[in-house]
């Protein structure tokens, strides 16, 4: 059985973002024990920060969890290990990743979770799980849509547990 490299599915509110943001945390404690680097694209208010604290929130992070447009990075210890959420907007490439000590988070067990990877996308093109946030064609008023794209093989194996889970694909 092939592993599906592709799964799409409506979100028609901020609830649904969020429960995708736990059902990936589910599934990450599952399949990825160690290191995992998602990104997450979308437009402004496309829902990225919400699927992230759906995320964390189904990890056990209790409390306010902060968007890091302004810190850049925000770390969490959940469900065990490190869970680094950054937002690349603000960086113009390498050099100001290198800076926040990206090489070191790629490298340790930890999970990544990345907003507005387009900024770097020479780093983002080595993600396990791309998660494209879009507004329904209908506007904004009609929810979103999601796309996660696995982008290897642990990917792959993230987004098989994802479906099988979750009833997605």
């Amino acid at each position: 059985m092939r592993e599906p490299e592709r799964v799409t599915c409506d979100l028609p509110d901020a609830d649904a973002t969020a429960a995708l943001g736990g059902a990936l945390a589910r599934a990450l404690c599952a399949e990825a024990p160690g290191h995992a680097f998602l990104v997450l694209d979308g437009d402004l208010g496309a829902g990225k920060t919400t699927l992230a604290r759906g995320f964390l929130a189904a990890l056990g992070v209790a409390g306010a969890v902060r968007s890091p447009t302004y810190t850049l990075l925000e770390s969490y210890e959940a469900a065990g290990r490190p869970v680094h959420h950054l937002d690349w907007y603000r960086l113009g490439g390498w050099d100001d990743l290198e800076n926040l000590g990206f090489r070191d988070l790629q490298t340790a067990p930890n999970w990544l979770l990345v907003e507005w990877p387009e900024r770097v996308p020479e780093v983002a093109a080595a993600a396990d799980l791309a998660v494209r946030l879009r507004h329904a064609p209908a506007g904004p008023a009609a929810g979103r849509c999601a796309e996660l794209v696995a982008g290897t093989a642990a990917g792959r194996r993230l987004l098989r547990r994802l479906a099988a889970d979750s009833g997605l694909g």
